[in-house]
Order: C-alpha cells, then sequence, then structure tokens
C-alpha cells in the first residue's frame, strides 16, 4: 500500500479551512462569514516598525479584522440612517423621536471610532468608504423618500437587531483566537443593540 504523504494530507485539511474572505487560514473558530468574498480590512503592514507581537496569531488577527470591518459598515450604515431619521422625522412624536434618534446617531457614530481603532490595533486598516461599506453592509442603506415616523422606528429596529446578529457572528472567533479585548467590545456592542431594539420595538406596541 502506498504512503500518504503527510506533508501534502497536512497540506489539503489546511486548504478547507482557508477564510473566503481573507483567502487564508481562518481563525480557530471556523470561517469568517463572506459578504460578496470582498477583502476589505488589508494588513497595515509594519516598514519601520517593529512586528505586531500581541499573542495573537496574524492570521487570527487578519480574520478578526475582516470580521470588525463587516461590524463597522453596519454600525455606519444604521448611524446614517438614525441621523437621517432625526433630520426627517414629522408627525405628533416629533419631539420625543428627534431628541431619540440624536441620542442614538451619537452613541452609534462615537462607536464606529472604536471598533475602527480596534481594527487598527490588530494590524489592519480599517474600511472607511462609501464603496468599501457598500460591499459588506448587511444593514440597508437609508430609504430615499423619507418614511413615517413609526415606519423609521421600525426600520431602526430591524437595523439594530441586525448589527446585534453581526457581531455576534464573530466573538466565538475573536474569543477561540485569545482576543479578549474584541470579544469583550463585540459582546458590549450587542448589548447596547438589544437593548435599543427593545426601547424602539416598544413604541410600537399597542
Amino acid at each position: 500500500m502506498a504512503k500518504t504523504d503527510s506533508k501534502s494530507d497536512k497540506s489539503n485539511k489546511h486548504d478547507k479551512h482557508k477564510s473566503p474572505i481573507t483567502e487564508a487560514p481562518a481563525a480557530a473558530a471556523g470561517k469568517v462569514p463572506s459578504k460578496g468574498a470582498a477583502l476589505v480590512a488589508p494588513s497595515s503592514g509594519s516598514k519601520g516598525a517593529p512586528v505586531i507581537n500581541i499573542g495573537i496569531d496574524e492570521r487570527d488577527r487578519a480574520a478578526i479584522a475582516e470580521g470588525l470591518s463587516r461590524v463597522l459598515a453596519d454600525t455606519y450604515t444604521l448611524y446614517l440612517t438614525t441621523h437621517n431619521f432625526h433630520w426627517n422625522v414629522t408627525g405628533p412624536h416629533f419631539n420625543s423621536l428627534h431628541a431619540m434618534f440624536m441620542a442614538q446617531y451619537t452613541e452609534l457614530w462615537n462607536s464606529t471610532d472604536v471598533i475602527a481603532e480596534r481594527i487598527r490595533a490588530l494590524g489592519h486598516y480599517a474600511p472607511g468608504s462609501y464603496a468599501e461599506f457598500s460591499k459588506i453592509a448587511t444593514v440597508a442603506d437609508v430609504p430615499q423618500t423619507p418614511p413615517k415616523a413609526m415606519e423609521m422606528v421600525r426600520i431602526l429596529v430591524k437595523g439594530h437587531e441586525t448589527v446585534s446578529r453581526i457581531a455576534r457572528e464573530f466573538i466565538p472567533v475573536a474569543e477561540e483566537a485569545g482576543d479578549d479585548p474584541t470579544a469583550d467590545m463585540l459582546t458590549a456592542r450587542c448589548t447596547v443593540h438589544d437593548q435599543t431594539a427593545w426601547m424602539l420595538r416598544s413604541l410600537l406596541e399597542e
């Protein structure tokens, strides 16, 4: 019986676990869910600086950065939608919704900086253009025609729940790579989105 080439066998097994986004072996938790197979968090390199050595494998950092890029794209899209609704809401609930939307878009705006800077800390560039975000965002773009007030609320409920689901996908990836800061940050983001979705949903209950 012919002997199996152990190196070839290992290589073949390794290839089965390539990330569909990074085209590199994915983190220990499994593949990073793809969104158009777009690479949006390229490595920032280490020219003139020491190689990053924070205890997280380079390929795991790449997979986590791609996941965070999707969370960033969805967060930014939801921010823009909420800000749009703040400007354009009308009707008898104008004052309360105008103020609520402002508090929500301010929180979302501040969170984009936290997410983007974590991507940078992992040694990758953070996406920051509409073209890049459109490739990977799951949250729907803001409607061109402003909807009625309660429809705005429904859209934001779905948006917050979507971002929460996307963030949860990457918590195991970060945990298994030993990236506690990212796992904690994503957990905190889920808490915010879940609570905001609940508050918005409550406005729709009779």
